[in-house]
């Protein structure tokens, strides 16, 4: 091989200056993208866009409600029912709302779990009770869920999916075609990173956020703010929980501290 043929077959092998530059800069674009992405995480609770109508996370909500009532049982306990409701109306009255526009139901179960959705639903599983034993500790856990639907955390949730995925389709499909690796392979790599940096973050700061925002609903409806401390701190008990980084809540001690700092403030001490 002569070698004007071997300079023309490295000419070949070789990335001209130019074709380099090409390639550097839709991943340049694609690690801005990603930097900003992980950036609007911090105390933020969503990523500030509006991608899902608010008309369409009342509807999910009414229609999962809907599947959990056909699928549960309601509690046959009375007294659980009657305590569900005067608490859960009191709160509602504490956070503005008119109690007659909700539905509050206690569902049978051990679970030691509440939530209110979208679309005006309130739901309680009998194991709650064993935990939250009092009106007051029962009320910071309903202050909360409330203050989950106030602060439209179900929405925010639901715009941050849609978001997060479309963003990391575009980073992906950018470092692919810079030729750094194949677009699927970024992508998946970056939905875990995206999970980490973006997605549990936010779960955190809500559920931070309806901390504070339940306390001030129990506290204008004549509850003790301290109830909601001694409810975490049980909750802290059962145990079972992933470490912060990797879950969706605030770990008992994060939480315990910020409730009481909060219910301090609340009670001007």
């Amino acid at each position: 091989m002569g070698f004007k043929q071997r300079e023309r077959r490295d000419s070949q092998m070789t990335p001209s200056p130019n074709r380099l530059r090409r390639r550097r800069a839709p991943a340049a674009l694609a690690i801005a993208f990603a930097l900003g992405l992980g950036g609007c995480a911090g105390d933020s609770t969503g990523l500030g866009v509006n991608l899902v109508p608010q008309e369409q996370v009342q509807a999910m909500g009414v229609e999962a409600w809907n599947a959990i009532r056909q699928q549960t049982p309601a509690s046959n306990n009375s007294g659980y029912q009657q305590t569900a409701q005067r608490v859960g109306n009191a709160i509602l009255r504490g956070a503005g709302y008119d109690p007659s526009t909700w539905e509050i139901v206690v569902f049978q179960g051990d679970e030691v779990n509440a939530f209110a959705l979208p679309g005006r639903k309130i739901g309680v599983y009998e194991g709650m009770f064993g935990v939250a034993d009092t009106p007051d500790q029962l009320a910071a856990v309903i202050g909360h869920e409330v203050a989950h639907v106030e602060a439209h955390h179900a929405a925010e949730r639901a715009n941050t999916e849609v978001g997060t995925q479309l963003g990391t389709q575009i980073i992906g499909a950018a470092l692919g075609a810079a030729g750094v690796a194949p677009p699927e392979t970024i992508t998946q790599v970056l939905g875990l990173g995206a999970q980490y940096g973006v997605a549990l973050p936010y779960g955190r700061n809500q559920e931070l956020e309806a901390d504070r925002l339940g306390l001030h609903y129990m506290a204008n409806a004549g509850y003790d703010p301290d109830a909601a401390v001694r409810v975490w701190q049980q909750m802290a008990t059962l145990g079972g929980q992933p470490p912060e980084f990797l879950s969706t809540h605030p770990s008992p001690e994060r939480r315990i501290a910020a409730l009481q700092q909060e219910a301090a403030q609340i009670k001007g001490r």
